[in-house]
C-alpha cells in the first residue's frame, strides 16, 4: 500500500504537465516580449527520483529488480532488433530498426564500428535462435558498453515485446542511495501517470530490508521542469535536556 497522498501526487503532476505547456516570457535585447510557448523538440519523460535512508550500501546488500509498468512510459525507447527472417520482417512493417545476422559480420569485431552504431539506440533485442552465435561474430563488446541484447521469441508478437521493453523500468543499489528511473512522459493521461509511479515506488519498497522505513523521499519531475516532493519522512527529534 502506497504511503503517498494522492491529493498531493494529483496537485504535483497537475504542476508538472502544465509547467511542460506552459508560456514564458522571452528577453530580446534587454526588453520583455510577448509570452511565447516552450519550443521542445522532445518528448519530455516523467521521471520519479528517490532517495532512502538507514541504507548503507557499503554494508546492506545491495539489490536489483525490474518491473513492467502497467502503461507504456517511453514511446521513444530506442530500439534495434536483431533478428531472424520472422522478426526481421515483423520490423520492417513497425518501422523498427534491424539488422540480419549476416549483417553483423560488416562490423567485423571493430569496437569503433560498434560504438557508433550501438550508440544510437537505448537497447538492444536479438532473436533466441541467434543470440548466442552474436559473440562469436561481433566478441565482447556490447557486453563491455552494456548493450549485450535482451533476447525474443515469436511466442508473443514483437510490437509486445518490444512496448513492454520500453515500459520496464530496473532498480539497483550501487554507491548511491539517490534512485530514478522514467515512469512515463508528459502527453500520458493523468490516470496513467499516477498508476505508473505509485506501482514504481510500491515495487521498490518490495525490494528494500524494511519498506517505507527506508524510504526518505520521493519526488518527481519532468525533464526540463522543476522537481515537487510528494512524499518525505517526518524527521523526530529526540527530546533534549538543557542543564
Amino acid at each position: 500500500m502506497s504511503k503517498i497522498n494522492r491529493d498531493t501526487l494529483s496537485k504535483a503532476i497537475d504542476a508538472m504537465v502544465d509547467s511542460a505547456k506552459a508560456k514564458r516570457k522571452v528577453v530580446k535585447d534587454g526588453v520583455k516580449s510577448v509570452n511565447k510557448k516552450h519550443q521542445r523538440h522532445f518528448l519530455e519523460t516523467v521521471d520519479l527520483q528517490i532517495t532512502l535512508k538507514g541504507y548503507d550500501p557499503n554494508r546492506n546488500k545491495r539489490f536489483a529488480g525490474s518491473y513492467v509498468l502497467p502503461h507504456l512510459a517511453r514511446p521513444n525507447y530506442r530500439i534495434c532488433v536483431i533478428g531472424d527472417d520472422g522478426h526481421c520482417d515483423e520490423a520492417e512493417k513497425l518501422k523498427i530498426d534491424h539488422k540480419d545476422f549476416e549483417s553483423l559480420k560488416s562490423f567485423n569485431k571493430n569496437k569503433k564500428l560498434l560504438n557508433r552504431w550501438a550508440k544510437k539506440y537505448n537497447s538492444l533485442v536479438a532473436s533466441d535462435s541467434i543470440i548466442r552465435n552474436i559473440v562469436k561474430v561481433l566478441g565482447p563488446y556490447l557486453n563491455k558498453i552494456g548493450k549485450f541484447p535482451t533476447p525474443i521469441n515469436h511466442a508473443n508478437s514483437l510490437k509486445q515485446q518490444v512496448e513492454e521493453l520500453q515500459s520496464t523500468i530496473r532498480f539497483q543499489l550501487k554507491k548511491e542511495i539517490c534512485m530514478g528511473v522514467a515512469i512515463g512522459n508528459v502527453k500520458m493521461p493523468k490516470d496513467q501517470i499516477t498508476k505508473n509511479l505509485v506501482v514504481a515506488v510500491n515495487f521498490l519498497v518490495s525490494l528494500l530490508v524494511k519498506g517505507w522505513q527506508n524510504i526518505r523521499s520521493v519526488t518527481v519531475k519532468s525533464t526540463m521542469g522543476a522537481p515537487t516532493r510528494v512524499y518525505q519522512t517526518l524527521i523526530q527529534l529526540k527530546n533534549v535536556t538543557l542543564n
